[in-house]
């Protein structure tokens, strides 16, 4: 998918990569970095997004081959322009599930929606930590097998602790360290995996719907 990028991203990658160096990070993890910097304008996203080029490039591969993308939070949906995405709110039966077994809503989603999906989808979760630690426990037992799972929520609560169970537990990740992550975050690692155009040395990228 290519392209005429707009003058005024590309001015704004050019302000971006004046003041912040990042070329020494492998290809993927450096337009994932810049991508997340780029959205939220704060030079300081770029060491705050850990995960590693191998992660990055399984993601990307099952992406682009069609797996299924599964996210936590409509906003999500809507930010990844180029295709479909499952949302796990609406998966059937999601508000009687939550109330018999004192789940949130996102949880209980991510509880139905592991049902159905088979494994090598990419999962994302910007929004709610009970969710990224239902995601979690299903892994553990084997219930869900991801190429990858985007694991940025937002929070005072159970964020930190969520996101850290995350990075200990093997699975295929993008993180985030602290409090701070959300939507607009999940949505610029998704969509710097999908439009990077690994083979231009300075990672144009290639959205067809303009930057998120």
């Amino acid at each position: 998918m290519t392209r005429v990028v707009h003058p005024i991203e590309v001015r704004s990658y050019e302000i971006l990569r004046s003041r912040l160096r990042l070329e020494h990070l492998p290809p993927l993890t450096r337009a994932v970095a810049e991508r997340v910097v780029h959205t939220t304008a704060d030079t300081s996203w770029a060491g705050e997004v850990l995960t590693d080029e191998a992660a990055l490039r399984a993601g990307r591969a099952a992406l682009l081959a069609g797996a299924e993308l599964v996210v936590d939070a409509r906003m999500v949906a809507a930010g990844v322009t180029s295709r479909a995405s499952s949302v796990v709110l609406d998966e059937p039966g999601v508000a009687e599930l939550a109330a018999a077994e004192g789940l949130t809503r996102s949880a209980a989603g991510v509880r139905l929606a592991a049902r159905r999906v088979p494994a090598g989808a990419v999962w994302a979760v910007g929004n709610a930590p009970t969710a990224l630690q239902e995601l979690l426990r299903l892994a553990a037992a084997g219930e869900l097998a991801p190429a990858l799972v985007v694991g940025v929520p937002v929070g005072f609560v159970g964020a930190v602790e969520a996101k850290a169970a995350l990075r200990a537990s093997g699975l295929p990740a993008v993180s985030t360290p602290g409090e701070r992550g959300g939507t607009p975050v999940a949505v610029a690692v998704l969509n710097a995996l999908l439009y990077t155009d690994l083979t231009d040395t300075d990672l144009t990228d290639t959205d067809p719907e303009g930057p998120a």
